[in-house]
């Protein structure tokens, strides 16, 4: 059962350098970036954390977020790949285990979904993704009964695809990554992006890219398909808004927030940034 982040002593959280974390309804709200979730981002890497967003979004949207937010580097399509940013230019690094028939297979999946689920309408981003299918079953749509979500996931794993719940789509792919292998992936690669420098910091002392140790980082999630990384990161936060798809966890997080989504990630930054006093 997870643990009352605001209970959590700052001092206690002192080791933590690394935060990895979703964006859809972890960071994000309804749909938009607040001014404080994005400001605590900053207060984030000013005070010295490294920062590693690992979202479900596509390759379109990760490349702009790689290169203009205050992140060291971002895992996108749910594991797929890692994108990062070094002497100025944006890096790619790919997750092992891709399917290189996946055009094939993504497209016979296409068909079977709309032949399932005549109703069904692929992810508005859906353009900008080079691994995955995205069905939306509540960002741009009426939302699809709990029961008709479970049943599309039934339809896209008798596929043989991998599908996995966010708050908003089902993301369908095929392949042997999640998103724990492709984060696992871009540190056996040596964290490239790490410590990247940003230029209105200049005035802080740089911090040593020595990548942290995984009892180093901590987790942000909000939904199904972060359970992989509940279960791999020792330290681990769901914001409030998880409690939603508890029944569906078999591995919960360490905290859970008071309060959800972007209101939940200023919460857990709060308490990360305490610790740098404690």
């Amino acid at each position: 059962m997870a643990k009352d982040w605001l209970s959590v002593e700052p001092k206690s959280l002192a080791s933590i350098r690394g935060v990895a974390f979703d964006i859809d309804d972890t960071f994000s709200s309804e749909g938009v970036l607040s001014s404080e979730a994005f400001q605590s981002l900053w207060d984030l890497k000013r005070a010295g954390f490294f920062l590693v967003p690992i979202t479900g979004r596509p390759a379109g949207w990760c490349d702009h977020f790689a290169r203009f937010w205050p992140i060291d580097a971002i895992v996108g399509e749910n594991g797929a790949f890692t994108f990062f940013m070094k002497d100025g230019k944006r890096g790619r690094l790919e997750t092992p285990g891709g399917d290189p028939t996946r055009e094939k297979r993504m497209a016979e999946l296409r068909a079977t979904v709309l032949r399932e689920f005549p109703e069904a309408k692929f992810a508005s981003d859906q353009l900008y993704r080079e691994n995955d299918l995205a069905i939306d079953f509540c960002e741009d749509v009426n939302p699809w009964p709990r029961s008709e979500v479970d049943r599309l996931v039934s339809v896209c794993e008798k596929a043989g695809a991998h599908a996995k719940v966010s708050s908003i789509h089902v993301n369908a792919w095929f392949g042997d990554f999640d998103k724990q292998k492709g984060f696992q992936a871009w540190l056996a690669a040596g964290s490239p992006g790490l410590g990247r420098p940003f230029p209105e910091m200049f005035h802080i002392p740089a911090t040593q890219a020595i990548p942290p140790k995984l009892s180093e980082w901590i987790f942000a999630g909000d939904s199904p398909n972060d359970e992989p990384m509940f279960r791999y990161f020792p330290n681990s936060v769901g914001v409030a808004n998880l409690a939603n798809f508890m029944d569906r966890l078999k591995t919960p997080p360490t905290y859970l927030t008071s309060k959800p989504s972007g209101q939940g990630f200023v919460e857990m930054a709060k308490k990360l940034l305490a610790s740098r006093h404690a």
